[in-house]
């Protein structure tokens, strides 16, 4: 009968304890990796290995880096690569914490806690498994430093008021969800200059939407909008504007005398066709930009395929 192969244990220090693993003695730092993903739910991507001063290659043997058994190994985790929750060491170092990115980790619940996270000025949570009931919006809306907030691709159906309290934010995306609104509280986010919700199921938008006197891009592309409020009119700044997949038959009348910056407009697969576009007051100067931007890009070989779109579709595509 065979025997089985020799084994090591080592002595991985992390989190403020010491687990010890069994391994391979002719394992690599990669099998180890493996084998510490459910013992710290931190992702073999995200894990850091270190023994006697030397960061442990995955491709190495354990042997050839000196690890022998009852070796000491420190594993450091970079912050958000953890599975299933927020990583534990974030509370331990929060007053200092200023960019977490847990995007992609199967995390269900944002606690309360989020809130001693005072120095943060980014949060990724892009594709999680994170719903109504298991985020803490009063959490979140201390995080008055906060610059940047994703929350793509989870299973959110609305937003609170509280949304409004973070005051700071610059850049919000909240894509691929299952929202039905925006809270009339998005009228206080001053400063923000990114508004990222396509793929929702948003049926009408807050006129307070125009008090966002900071943005440049909005995206709200496939959603079950059917008019845009006048208040549009208002965001000065508008660059980018992305409204496709919509049921929009028109748009606010002073959306292109009063958007002088606006450049890219997207109304492809709404009822809005080019010939419609050219009867809004404004349309002239807004093609006149958009059309040297377009020449720019040619210019320069630049984000542009050579065929000038005016932003909509043609009546005749729709025959």
């Amino acid at each position: 009968m065979e025997s089985s192969p020799p084994t090591i244990t080592v002595q991985v220090k992390f989190a403020r304890r010491t687990i010890p693993v069994e391994v391979p003695a002719a394992a690599t730092t990669a099998e180890l990796k493996r084998l510490l993903q459910p013992l710290t739910n931190v992702l073999p991507r995200g894990q850091r290995l270190v023994c006697k001063g030397k960061v442990l290659q995955d491709a190495a043997s354990l042997s050839s880096m000196q690890v022998v058994d009852g070796s000491k190994v420190m594993l450091i985790a970079s912050l958000g690569l953890h599975q299933g929750a927020v990583p534990e060491e974030v509370w331990d170092c929060a007053p200092s914490v200023r960019i977490l990115d847990a995007s992609n980790n199967c995390i269900k619940e944002i606690p309360h806690k989020i809130a001693a996270l005072k120095s943060l000025n980014k949060l990724l949570l892009t594709a999680n498994d994170v719903d109504d009931e298991n985020i803490s919006w009063e959490g979140l809306s201390c995080l008055q430093k906060l610059l940047n907030l994703s929350l793509s691709q989870n299973r959110l159906v609305s937003l609170p008021s509280t949304l409004g309290s973070l005051t700071s934010l610059r850049e919000f995306r909240i894509a691929n969800n299952r929202l039905d609104n925006l809270p009339i509280e998005i009228g206080s986010l001053k400063h923000l200059q990114i508004l990222i919700a396509n793929n929702n199921r948003i049926s009408a938008l807050p006129s307070s939407i125009g008090d966002c006197e900071s943005l440049t891009e909005v995206d709200l592309s496939s959603n079950l909008l059917t008019e845009l409020p006048e208040a549009f009119g208002k965001l000065y700044n508008l660059k980018v504007l992305h409204l496709r997949n919509n049921g929009l038959t028109s748009l606010p009348s002073t959306l292109f005398k009063k958007c002088m910056q606006l450049i890219t407009l997207d109304l492809h697969g709404t009822e809005i066709t080019n010939d419609i576009l050219r009867q809004v007051e404004g349309w002239e100067e807004f093609d006149e930009r958009q059309r040297q931007k377009h020449q720019k890009q040619l210019d320069f070989r630049v984000g542009s395929s050579g065929v000038f779109d005016e932003g909509a579709d043609d009546d005749n595509r729709r025959r």
